[in-house]
């Protein structure tokens, strides 16, 4: 059962256990074996209670989990079409997720029958990212086709479009008001106002002399992820490289790059990479917003404390390695509402603070 993270109320409720407290002491917990061994598992999200997870599966079926009994309760099929990149609508018992054979079209899925609700066909190549709004039921997508489709869940038809060059990654701010759109060939990071989209974007973030600095063997290839912190301050660019940037996200400096050494070979490949598995990123903020929790492409997983001050040329070690032998954070999603988090490469993994390390 996962431990939630509740703040005490007047009536005498649990007491607040933060995350900073237990990070330390993530274990893992629960590995769920696959019943299709040469499977992958390329995307993990949670609902917004917190009770459930959906995972996209190379074997072309989408799993649900079941957070606090620790069981996975449904698989659902999707072999004509395949599936990834599996999000939670603002409904428990709904998710998108991206084809990935017959066609580019995004599918509306109800998990309680397995029935298509709607399909939002508008992309021509495959869909590299999908974001749920966090205000209500706008989703944006990104694809290989250079384009930017704005969505409601509510028409199968697109209401914006922006054409640009690679914009494979996107993300909403936490006030659902602002969109990121980070372009990897081009080493940008683009915000645009979400009521003003088909205008210029209001500023855009140049990190090609970042990557020079830092990922000079990955220039203009290797993001992976786009990301905002809860408190919208800041904005995570991760990569397959030797680390990830976090962007002060109103004036695009760097905050600090969080540095991994790592010799492996990265297990999934980067959108517009046709090299290996697709995921979706191995890096993601905790919901607190001070830590970072990422895969180390072979066995255990980082912590990056973004509250610690980095070095003076700005390179943020790991705070944490959190040991586990055997499953290599291939995808990683923290639990919104406890204290949980999933990684996963052929099975899926959840981690939970050890009880017996706790103060």
């Amino acid at each position: 059962m996962a431990v939630q993270a509740q703040t005490a109320g007047a009536s005498g409720g649990p007491p607040t256990i933060k995350i900073s407290d237990v990070i330390a002491t993530y274990r893992p917990t629960t590995k769920f074996r696959s019943e299709s061994p040469e499977s992958y598992i390329t995307s993990l999200d949670f609902d917004d209670t917190g009770e459930l997870l959906v995972a996209a599966c190379s074997d072309e079926t989408i799993q649900l989990y079941n957070c606090r009994e620790g069981k996975l309760s449904k698989t659902l099929p999707s072999k004509k079409y395949g599936a990834h990149l599996a999000r939670f609508t603002h409904s428990s018992s709904c998710v998108l997720y991206a084809s990935t054979k017959v066609d580019d079209t995004i599918r509306y899925l109800s998990t309680h029958d397995n029935q298509f609700l709607r399909y939002f066909k508008g992309h021509t190549a495959p869909v590299t990212c999908l974001a749920i709004s966090p205000g209500g039921d706008e989703f944006i997508s990104g694809s290989l086709d250079n384009t930017v489709l704005l969505w409601s869940l509510n028409s199968a038809h697109a209401h914006g479009k922006l054409l640009l060059h690679s914009p494979y990654l996107a993300a909403f701010d936490p006030t659902a008001s602002v969109i990121a759109i980070a372009s990897p060939s081009t080493s940008t990071v683009l915000l645009y106002d979400l009521r003003n989209y088909d205008k210029a974007p209001f500023t855009t973030f140049d990190l090609l002399e970042l990557e020079q600095r830092f990922t000079p063997k990955s220039v203009g290839r290797d993001w992976t992820k786009v990301e905002f912190s809860n408190d919208g301050k800041s904005i995570l660019v991760a990569t397959n490289g030797a680390g990830h940037f976090l962007l002060d996200a109103f004036n695009g400096n760097l905050r600090a790059f969080c540095y991994r050494k790592s010799n492996a070979s990265p297990p999934r490949a980067a959108p517009g990479r046709q090299d290996g598995v697709q995921g979706q990123g191995d890096v993601c903020f905790t919901p607190d917003g001070r830590f970072i929790i990422g895969g180390t492409h072979e066995d255990n997983m980082y912590v990056w404390d973004t509250q610690k001050e980095p070095s003076q040329d700005l390179v943020l070690k790991p705070e944490h390695e959190l040991d586990f032998k055997g499953s290599r954070g291939a995808v990683v999603a923290f639990n919104p509402r406890h204290n949980i988090f999933a990684s996963a490469d052929k099975e899926v993994v959840f981690w939970l603070p050890d009880p017996h390390a706790v103060d």
